[in-house]
């Protein structure tokens, strides 16, 4: 496979492990992760020619780090809109961390916060940089908030580091949010 081929099947496979596992016959475990060899069997039996290999180097190719593969098994790290919720186990974040969306978003966000919409989670960066880039694929005005994740923590807000530098979190309460 080329370049282009990983970038269309890495949307093959987030969409079999983040949104519609029972349509490609896989069931995940708690925790998101499914065993590499079911995925390859089901993207085969819809036509889609892969292998253990190919799979594997496009998520080692991939810029945006969006699976994981261990011991055999693979898994999206985030958004998954399915069903039932992803396991994730809470750690305390940094004292600040950032959203970005649209400015059509405004209002809602200052009324009910930040929510996590058709996902399982708030999706938060690290930096403005990287809020900016999430944030501005949703065509519009940007709009970057400081979410006071510290303090939202311990106040029993929960937060989830992914791997990737991506971090994840419960519904936040306007009074954590900073424009």
């Amino acid at each position: 496979m080329n370049s282009i081929d990983f970038i269309q099947l890495s949307k093959i496979v987030s969409h079999a492990l983040r949104h519609e596992p029972q349509t490609y016959n896989l069931k995940l475990d708690y925790q998101g992760w499914v065993l590499l060899s079911d995925l390859v069997l089901s993207l085969n039996s819809k036509g889609i020619k892969v292998d253990d290999d190919s799979i594997t180097k496009m998520v080692e190719m991939s810029e945006k780090k969006r699976h994981q593969i261990l011991n055999g098994k693979i898994r999206a790290y985030y958004g998954h809109s399915t069903e039932y919720r992803i396991l994730k186990y809470s750690v305390e974040p940094p004292d600040f961390l950032f959203h970005g969306t649209i400015q059509s978003r405004l209002v809602s966000v200052e009324e009910k916060g930040l929510l996590p919409m058709k996902r399982q989670y708030v999706h938060l960066s690290i930096d403005k940089k990287t809020a900016a880039i999430a944030g501005g694929r949703r065509g519009g005005e940007l709009v970057i908030f400081k979410v006071k994740a510290k303090e939202a923590f311990l106040n029993n807000i929960h937060f989830y580091k992914e791997e990737n530098g991506i971090w994840l979190s419960d519904p936040i309460p306007p009074k954590y949010i900073l424009r």
